[in-house]
């Protein structure tokens, strides 16, 4: 078992001020594959002191000098590449193949999407009335990562504090903890100066709260659940920190009677099974048009059928286990309240797959007949299950679609450019996907309404780590 109980801190790896071990487990083999510590708020007092003694410094340095880090930490990273894909297939038991396409993909795709915005950032502007802007660097981050895709948020948050000239703390979850203290080794090999970037293990109701409510932490950045999410804002409020949220989704997805059913059915099922539904902005939600709602329930039978789960160290395109136990239980209890509710099952159901009793493997289910006030199309499962529902005219689609509280992607499926983006400008969504178009490094990722405020990645999540700055000049035209 791998031993991984120091913490980073003022560019070192320490040990906690009190020992506190957790073991961190392999979700496909339900055994533990390393032991961390579990840190306190007097860890916390330790980061937090280095990273604020390091922004005296930091904050002065050029943008040439902070893109010379970050381009040999995107040199790192690429030689480490496997590594960094094998450590989230054995602590999330994401496939190795998804691993290698996906997971791992985004530190490379998004640290390169900072470098080319930072590259085109104005630090000086000035306005039309004469007055000069000025972009700095917020100060010390807080900084709060999930497990379901734990270097995709690291990198969207440590990246740009880094780059726009902040320090931070980072407190990964304590399911997938070896990814991000990977990272910490990368950061280190990159030559950041000590105090600039810290990790510090533990779990939200102690070392996560103890950073959010911390006087000397100018900025929270929290990705996680709607209610950890309402929990960070509140604790940040007595000190007036800046916070952003990426939180939850039920994001809808809606076919209209022109779209080809065949590829677009075919694509919207193997993306809410894709990462085995542990995805914030899966399209879990299957909005039809009841013309072609026979056609598309069998469709998605089909392909739900085909799908299979395996061994998420063999490669393939499989769909591995679910992260834990605890994840498991909240996925089940959905599945089996979506069949008391009267969804009519496709595929899948309650239980786990023939053969694999051990893991916490999950079967792909589909529900069909499903309409929207029940659990499973209102609640964020966090699993392979997709929820089948009708409708019959444009308004009556975009009123389903928008009904519910979250507001993070939406997804539309047809055959007329027109109708798709009119459609796409009435929903109430961070993001709307047409046709299939993936989410590119570089654009802004968020939502509205409950999915939380804020954007990351390229320019956008730039700007969310920086303060403006007036210079009122007696000499402005």
């Amino acid at each position: 078992m791998l031993d991984k109980r120091k913490f980073y801190i003022n560019g070192e790896w320490v040990a906690p001020l009190v020992a506190n071990d957790l073991e961190v487990i392999n979700p496909a083999t339900e055994k533990p594959v390393a032991a961390i510590s579990m840190g306190t708020a007097a860890d916390i007092d330790r980061a937090v002191a280095a990273a604020k003694k390091a922004f005296a410094t930091y904050s002065r340095t050029s943008v040439e000098e902070r893109l010379a880090l970050l381009e040999r930490l995107l040199e790192i990273y690429k030689c480490r590449y496997e590594e960094m894909a094998q450590t989230i297939t054995l602590e999330l038991g994401a496939p190795i193949t998804m691993s290698r396409e996906q997971q791992a993909d985004v530190g490379v795709g998004h640290l390169q999407g900072f470098i080319d915005a930072l590259k085109r950032l104005k630090i000086r502007d000035t306005l039309p009335n004469g007055d000069v802007l000025l972009r700095e660097p917020i100060g010390v981050c807080g900084l709060i990562t999930p497990w379901n895709w734990p270097i995709n948020q690291i990198a969207l948050k440590v990246v740009p504090a880094l780059a726009t000239g902040s320090t931070c703390v980072l407190k990964p979850s304590e399911f997938t903890p070896l990814n991000a203290m990977l990272y910490a080794e990368m950061i280190h090999e990159a030559g950041f100066p000590a105090g600039t970037f810290n990790l510090v293990n533990g779990d939200g109701v102690n070392v996560g709260a103890a950073l959010s409510r911390h006087r000397d932490v100018d900025m929270m950045s929290f990705t996680g659940s709607t209610r950890a999410g309402i929990a960070v804002s509140k604790d940040a409020a007595d000190t007036v920190k800046r916070v952003t949220l990426e939180l939850g989704g039920k994001s809808p997805n809606i076919v209209f009677e022109d779209a080809d059913l065949e590829d677009r059915i075919t694509g919207s099922v193997l993306e809410c099974f894709n990462n085995s539904g542990q995805s914030c902005d899966a399209p879990t939600r299957l909005l039809v048009q009841r013309s072609v709602y026979d056609k598309v329930v069998e469709i998605a039978e089909r392909v739900g059928r085909e799908a299979k789960v395996g061994n998420p160290e063999v490669e393939g395109g499989h769909i591995g286990p679910l992260v834990s136990d605890v994840q498991f239980g909240r996925v089940q209890a959905l599945i089996k309240a979506g069949i008391a509710e009267g969804a009519r099952v496709l595929v899948g159901g309650a239980g786990k797959p023939e053969g694999f009793e051990t893991g916490y493997f999950v079967k792909p289910t589909i529900f069909a007949d499903v309409n929207n006030d029940m659990r499973v199309a209102r609640e964020e499962v966090f699993g392979p299950v997709l929820a089948i529902m009708q409708f019959d005219t444009e308004d009556e689609a975009i009123t389903i679609a928008n009904d519910t509280n979250y507001g993070l992607a939406a997804y539309v499926q047809s055959g007329d450019p027109a109708r798709a983006e009119r459609v796409a400008t009435r929903l109430r969504a961070g993001m709307v996907h047409i046709n299939g178009a993936p989410h590119r490094y570089g654009s802004p990722f968020g939502g509205y309404k409950q999915s939380g405020n804020g954007r990351e990645g390229g320019m956008f999540g730039l700007e969310d780590f920086m303060e403006l700055k007036t210079l009122h000049r007696p000499d402005a035209a």
